[in-house]
């Protein structure tokens, strides 16, 4: 018997935020979608993060994934920046939990290891290996779509292996796990 399963993979952004789907069967994946949310045209950063929910939320609903792999935030040098990624993040994250779906995060370096086998790759050489292994025809103009497909081809890959990311199967695993967070 086949086990079959839905992953959702998101690269957070609050300019793009870059998502794809792909389906497990047994130990083969195929790929279903991916694209990306273009957010450029807003000015309001409020209204960003209620598009990057209301997105996540409508993938979710169309999708049904089983699980969710998020790309987490990498240390910049602009704190502005890092709070705004953070957020965008936050509420991508929150959509899934919301649906009580498991998440996972996976670092950059770590996401782009499990494709190419180099942490250092670039954006390109990542999109050209999943364009290899999932068989597109083609790769979208901008490669947040290919980040975010890259998150879940990264986490069917690290399926029952222990991580360096986080997982939250739910508001409370992510109180749990995050104590220092919470206030009361």
């Amino acid at each position: 018997m086949s086990v079959e399963k839905i992953i959702l993979g998101i690269d957070p952004g609050t300019t793009i935020m870059g998502f794809g789907i792909i389906k497990i069967v047994g130990k083969k994946m195929e790929f279903i979608q991916m694209n990306e949310l273009q957010l450029k045209k807003y000015d309001d950063h409020y209204i960003k993060l209620k598009l990057i929910f209301e997105r996540t939320i409508e993938l979710i609903e169309t999708y049904h994934p089983d699980e969710i792999a998020i790309e987490a935030p990498f240390f910049g040098k602009n704190v502005q920046s890092m709070l705004k990624l953070g957020r965008a993040q936050g509420v991508a994250m929150a959509a899934g939990l919301s649906r009580q779906i498991p998440i996972t995060e996976y670092l950059p370096k770590k996401i782009k290891m499990a494709i190419t086998g180099n942490g250092n790759a670039s954006k390109e050489q990542v999109a050209q290996m999943l364009q290899s292994l999932l068989g597109l025809k083609s790769l979208p103009k901008n490669l947040d779509a290919t980040d975010g497909l890259a998150a879940a081809v990264c986490h069917f890959y690290n399926e029952g292996k222990v991580v360096g990311g986080k997982n939250y199967t739910g508001w409370a695993s992510f109180v749990k796990q995050n104590p220092k967070k919470i206030k009361s």
